[in-house]
């Protein structure tokens, strides 16, 4: 099943269930979808973004919630960090599981190879095939930190 039905599956399911939070996060998510889909439109791709583009959005939405969620536990609002962690955890059951440190090695040595990278020149090659191949279960800013070393070495 796509993912924007899934999301939408579930909206209908909370809506049901009377699941307030989870409703509210899902129609957060269907609108920065829709939001991106107008986007997408505009340079002339009618049939708005891919799933691929959905985790990176979904990556995103989570590193937002997870920095509000500190500043709020750093200035004595444990209830509103409490609802951005809830809504972190809804999120994320629209993504796919994360790669472990040991797979990320792996991940980065491949696309290191496939691109036949040796210099720092071709740290971007070696991101975007990284961005494309594992949408939503990188965080790109180990990975980017793991592709310098390399490519420094």
């Amino acid at each position: 099943m796509a993912l924007r039905d899934s999301i939408s599956n579930n909206t209908k399911t909370a809506m049901k269930s009377g699941d307030k939070i989870r409703v509210s996060t899902l129609r957060l998510i269907s609108a920065a979808i829709k939001d991106r889909d107008i986007a997408a439109r505009a340079e002339d791709r009618c049939e708005g973004i891919a799933d691929t583009e959905i985790l990176s959005l979904l990556q995103k939405m989570v590193r937002q919630r997870e920095e509000s969620a500190k500043t709020y536990e750093d200035n004595g609002r444990p209830e509103l960090a409490e609802r951005e962690l809830s809504e972190i955890g809804i999120i994320r059951e629209f993504m796919p599981k994360p790669l472990s440190d040991a797979e990320m090695r792996l991940a980065v040595n491949d696309a290191v190879k496939a691109n036949n990278a040796t210099c720092l020149k071709d740290m971007g090659k070696v991101m975007g095939s990284l961005k494309t191949l594992y949408a939503g279960r990188l965080n790109m800013g180990k990975a980017g930190a793991l592709v310098k070393e390399h490519l420094c070495n």
